[in-house]
């Protein structure tokens, strides 16, 4: 264990803010310990951290007190999931997926293989994984979770831009004239970026703010302007904007002549979109339309802001894209306080999008489906022409249908908790029982998703293994390995990807020592790319800090931070011109009906992240949020019956949960809210995404975790109780 105070990153959303940790123990002073008497590390911002200035949020504050809980200590093992698990090493474990990895390739082949895995990776286990996959066994089989949250954002970045990649800054929260936010509840969800725009709208009156949320969150309490549109109606507001800047001429008629195409299309698309017709299907006063398109025209830097609200959506890409050509029309991009800025949810999906962390990429921002790309990465990793699959891999709901249908034979999930993530969750579950072999990666024991698995393997965590981490600025940091806590047969998620491609007989691919000659190879595969980081390594992140990129071979650390992208206004493109895309709003995959008449949002609060597998174990955050619940607005309440706390259940035609009500005018009527954290282990019936669809984007293949629709009953009306099925899942106990 490390005896001093180190620098490091904080391992919950995407906004990457540095933290540093000091020992339990320090001479004069007493030991810090938790609730039950541990010692725990002492946690404070870096106020050296670029994105963060040395400030932190309560997850932050308190992640060391889940470092030592319920952690899981041996590789655990059953033949069948009625069955109990037994402790077992790891060389049965390591077996036992060779020969699972073996047996598929030979009668399914090898897409019948799949791997699901984490923003919660560092970069170095992200591209170990892809090695192995899309590199040594052939198989582009490799989703994450980002495809649950990011995927849409990649798509529109690529579809507008030609590359993938966040284009601005945080310094640009504080040199913006209109903040544009919509789809995410800053506020809570990514508290310290919200915390730096806040403090600058208030010191400056002439900076405006935007919030477009159905909610009246705590972001919208701080908007000069809050649209709470109707769920589904983002492109009609975007698009109605767009009819009113070029009504009023406020657009950049030399940007869009010399750097950008397809407008033309796009102003046949957005003359069907006057105020009028636009207000009616929102659900918005026209006045409030056009005090939002005002506050842009009038605008010099105008910084869009958004998240799950946009990319959660069968329409996801569009929604993207629509937004972006508002940027297009107005010059708002390549300069500072401009740009469309999509807000990471996972510490490091954009280190997993870098290092081709999803089904339809490869590391350095390529594409499955190029043959240039495919190429060239086959060069880097020294393999035979035509080993990288050209075929598009699963995503991770075409992996659970491909359990349905036999298409798949080993599902290997880590770092992530698909059993209360996923959509359609009953849905989801069935087809995870019929799984031949399920291996199940992570730090803690229980989780959900341990319920499904054959095999599951004690890994490491935030602060016991060293790596690196790229937050939604595109600042990379590095985070060393300090907490000497982990159980001693918890292994880093790399180091186990890294020992099956040995035993499978690829041993000169993976003759890794260290993390550090991971990233080491893994930077080469971004040299001359767009996110190239070629000239970073762990010798220079430990020395000057976090770095932005992109940073080539030979760059300055010195000048390591302010990188925007597209400042000489070329693109990606072929001909570098940035693209207007023309898309009228379809709505939601799912509206309302008379048997369901009301649409059910879900999202995150505050203190707890995602499936509470770390804050779910903190005490001072379960006392925060305590319990689920469902919001809904006093003339829904009224019209159903319901008082404040009483427990209600929402039904959709997949399934139904159980939440306590809580009647508020901050959520507009026809629409209710519930937090999407809880799993069985936390709450009775209680899962939001037992009621969520999967019906999801065509271009990004995210799906439309934001809107369902769903219908209530009072609790009182149902003759008998229905509890949740766990039969066939075995028993699980909780190892101390």
């Amino acid at each position: 264990m490390i005896s001093e105070k180190v620098t490091t990153v904080c391992p919950y959303c995407g906004v990457g803010c540095g933290l540093e940790v000091q020992p339990p123990a320090s001479q004069g002073k007493a030991t810090n310990r938790d609730s039950e008497g541990t010692p725990i590390w002492k946690v404070m911002g870096d106020r050296t951290h670029p994105s963060s200035l040395g400030k932190v949020c309560v997850k932050g504050a308190t992640v060391t007190e889940a470092i030592n809980k319920n952690r899981l200590k041996y590789p655990l093992y059953r033949e069948t999931l009625q069955q109990d698990f037994r402790q077992i090493d790891w060389e049965e474990a390591f077996n036992l997926i060779v020969k699972q990895i073996q047996l598929v390739s030979k009668t399914i082949g090898v897409d019948g293989i799949c791997m699901y895995g984490s923003g919660q990776f560092q970069t170095e286990d992200y591209y170990v994984a892809q090695k192995l996959l899309k590199g040594c066994l052939g198989t582009n089989n490799f989703d994450a979770n980002s495809r649950l949250c990011m995927s849409s954002a990649v798509s529109g970045y690529m579809g507008s831009f030609g590359a993938d990649g966040p284009p601005c800054t945080y310094e640009d929260l504080e040199l913006t004239d209109c903040a544009f936010l919509v789809g995410t509840n800053t506020a809570e969800c990514h508290p310290i970026i919200f915390n730096r725009l806040r403090a600058y709208h208030k010191k400056n009156r002439h900076v405006k703010m935007i919030v477009v949320d159905p909610r009246r969150t705590a972001t919208a309490e701080g908007a000069d302007l809050h649209l709470a549109i109707k769920p589904g109606t983002d492109i009609d507001l975007f698009n109605g904007i767009a009819y009113l800047l070029l009504q009023w001429g406020a657009i950049d008629t030399f940007f869009i002549d010399e750097c950008t195409r397809d407008f033309p299309a796009y102003t046949q698309i957005i003359s069907h979109y006057p105020p009028q017709i636009v207000a009616d299907k929102c659900g918005i006063e026209v006045k409030d339309l056009e005090t939002a398109a005002r506050y842009w025209a009038e605008s010099e830097k105008v910084l869009s802001l958004w998240s799950m609200g946009l990319n959660q959506s069968s329409e996801g890409t569009a929604k993207v894209r629509t937004l972006i050509n508002l940027h297009l029309m107005t010059a708002t991009i390549g300069k500072a306080g401009c740009g469309p800025f999509s807000l990471t949810g996972q510490p490091n999906a954009m280190g997993g999008r870098e290092a081709g962390g999803l089904s339809h990429i490869l590391p350095g921002y390529r594409s499955v489906k190029n043959p240039l790309h495919r190429q060239e990465l086959e060069e880097i990793w020294q393999l035979p022409s035509g080993a990288i699959s050209a075929n598009v891999g699963k995503t991770v709901w075409e992996m659970i249908m491909g359990l349905e249908n036999g298409d798949v034979g080993l599902l290997w999930i880590a770092a992530t908790n698909p059993a209360v993530s996923m959509p359609d969750l009953e849905r989801t579950k069935q087809a995870l029982l019929k799984s031949p072999f399920t291996i199940y990666q992570d730090a803690y024991y229980p989780t959900e998703t341990a319920y499904y698995a054959h095999l599951v393997l004690p890994a490491t965590q935030w602060s016991e293994k060293a790596g690196t981490m790229t937050n939604s600025e595109r600042v990379v940091t590095y985070s060393p390995a300090f907490s000497s806590s982990a159980p001693s047969q918890a292994k880093a998620d790399w180091e186990i990807f890294t020992e099956v491609g040995k035993r499978l007989g690829f041993e000169k691919y993976f003759s890794f020592k260290d993390s550090a000659q991971v990233y080491q190879e893994f930077v080469k595969t971004t040299r001359d790319r767009p996110c190239d980081m070629s000239g970073l390594s762990h010798e220079l992140l430990s020395k000057y800090g976090p770095i932005q990129w992109p940073f080539p071979l030979r760059g300055d650390p010195e000048n390591r931070y302010g990188r925007r992208l597209y400042t000489d206004l070329h693109f990606h493109t072929e001909d570098g011109r940035a693209k207007f895309a023309a898309f009228h709003s379809r709505g939601l995959a799912e509206p309302p009906n008379p048997d369901y008449p009301l649409v059910l949002t879900v999202g995150r609060l505050y203190g707890h992240w995602h499936t509470m597998t770390r804050t779910g174990r903190i005490d001072k955050i379960v006392k925060m949020h305590p319990e689920p619940f469902l919001e809904i607005h006093p003339f829904d309440a009224r019209k159903y019956e319901l008082e404040d706390g009483e427990l209600v259940r929402v039904v959709s035609v997949r399934g139904e949960a159980k939440f306590k009500v809580k009647i508020t005018s901050a959520i507009a009527p026809s629409t209710v809210f519930a937090p999407m954290h809880w799993g069985f282990l936390w709450a009775e019936n209680a899962e939001a995404n037992s009621l969520t669809h999967p019906h999801s984007c065509p271009i990004s293949k995210q799906p439309e975790l934001k809107a369902c629709a769903v219908n209530l009953v009072k609790v009182n009306q149902i003759p008998t109780e229905i509890k949740q099925e766990r039969k066939g899942k075995g028993e699980l106990t909780i190892i101390n």
